[in-house]
């Protein structure tokens, strides 16, 4: 929590227009006052120059994923091979090495202007499946991460059961597997929220879980009111084994046990058919587009403009790191669709810049966030707009010019709860991000 104090935006973006010269106002973390027409600093405040955006919300991310980037971009392959490679990076993670990785990971994102994420999280207990003394360390690791590098997180604690539509774990997933849904549940119970941590649930995929305990997820995650995320037809081989174990699609397997609803996020949402989307969009559900790992992995093109005309909320995520940049995953799910109907204009910069901001931030379970608004909280970004990316369009262009032009790498100032975590490009608590990211990825190779 902070004092009060006031920053002043030379250009933000006040849904769905960019005003200039705002003042924001800022007491114990919430936004209390935002006054347009301020064509100079008032006395004191702190001035942030280039154009300011509600905090963006990274809605899916697996930290750990992070140490993968470069090595698994050799060669060729599929999502199945590239998830051996995952395997061997996940056997080594200890609670210690994960806390190093992920604040690591997460003083990255803060520095892309990402102020708070949802981490969907399932590497649980040691290696061959034993828990640590406290069982949840490695999520508490994560938790201890976010703080240690000033963001907020959801900690997606994931329901990991099975390798296959009731097949036993694996040797390098065990680790992952409480068991038993209702051993899950019971582990993650014993989860605190905190000011800047939230718990939700996950179902890892209808592969992992087995039908009969998706119902276990769904209601505990109802029981708290809280998110619940799933993985949701990211290949056409879980289609296709989802057919053949249960003669039903995924999503309709999971509207069967009460998963899907407004407060549920299928992530991915790849290979759906008519019928899935309208089942998704009917009811509510929201999906979770992460155009980065999904052309990265060869996953395909989702059908994110369909999805969200039939009801269905976007959001967006970086999910297996292959960059942070929530920045070019907005611009991704616009130029796929391009790409798919070879037409222009599918969303708006706004449209764009809502499912980064506000609509990820409910995704995640902060409603309270993701808006530059009196009584949200306090977490906003800065874009540059001088530098060779964004410079030379007129002001009244900014948010296109952010969403089509700019990157993470234009992020200049990164502000939670009213405190200023970046700050002309650095970030105040982890102070050198690239070598804590380095070490931390040796350490995970050695």
């Amino acid at each position: 929590m902070t004092g009060t104090r006031t920053y002043w935006l030379e250009h933000a973006w006040l849904d769905p227009r960019v005003e200039p010269g705002v003042a924001v106002e800022v007491a114990d973390g919430r936004v209390t006052a935002v006054r347009t027409g301020e064509p100079a600093p008032p006395p004191g405040a702190e001035v942030l120059r280039g154009l300011t955006l509600p905090g963006l919300a990274n809605a899916h991310s697996h930290a750990f994923h992070r140490a993968l980037r470069g090595t698994v971009q050799v060669g060729s392959g599929t999502f199945w091979t590239w998830r051996e490679t995952m395997y061997a990076v996940a056997h080594r993670l200890t609670p210690d090495r994960y806390h190093a990785l992920a604040r690591a990971v997460y003083a990255e994102m803060a520095l892309a202007g990402i102020t708070a994420v949802g981490e969907f999280h399932y590497v649980h207990h040691a290696p061959g499946g034993t828990p640590y003394a406290d069982p949840n360390a490695m999520g508490e690791a994560l938790i201890a991460a976010a703080a240690d590098a000033g963001i907020r997180v959801t900690l997606l604690d994931t329901a990991y059961l099975s390798a296959g539509f009731g097949e036993p774990p694996e040797a390098h997933q065990r680790r992952f597997s409480d068991g038993t849904a209702d051993a899950w549940a019971e582990r993650c119970s014993l989860l605190k929220e905190r000011d800047h941590a939230r718990i939700g649930a996950a179902v890892h995929s209808v592969r992992a879980v087995p039908a009969d305990q998706l119902a276990t997820v769904a209601r505990w995650a109802e029981e708290r009111r809280a998110p619940l995320h799933v993985h949701l037809s990211e290949q056409t081989a879980e289609n296709d084994a989802c057919l053949a174990a249960h003669g039903r699609t995924p999503a309709r397997l999971l509207a069967d046990h009460g998963v899907l609803g407004p407060r549920t996020t299928g992530v991915h949402n790849t290979h759906l058919t008519a019928a899935d989307i309208a089942l998704i969009g009917g009811s509510g559900t929201g999906t979770c587009m992460c155009p980065t790992t999904e052309r990265d992995l060869a996953d395909g093109i989702g059908p994110a403009l369909a999805l969200q005309l039939a009801g269905s909320p976007l959001s967006l995520g970086s999910d297996s790191h292959a960059v942070v940049d929530l920045l070019e995953e907005a611009r991704a799910m616009e130029l796929n669709e391009r790409l798919r109907t070879r037409t222009r204009g599918h969303w708006t910069a706004a449209a764009l810049l809502r499912a980064a901001s506000a609509d990820g931030h409910r995704s995640i379970g902060w409603q309270d966030a993701g808006t530059l608004a009196p009584g949200a909280l306090a977490d906003f970004t800065t874009v540059a707009l001088d530098s060779v990316r964004t410079a030379g369009p007129a002001p009244r262009l900014a948010a296109e010019t952010a969403v089509f032009a700019a990157s993470a790498a234009d992020v200049r100032h990164t502000v939670v709860a009213g405190r200023q975590i970046v700050r002309d490009g650095a970030h105040t608590l982890v102070p050198d991000v690239p070598r804590a990211l380095a070490r931390a990825v040796a350490d995970l190779r050695a």
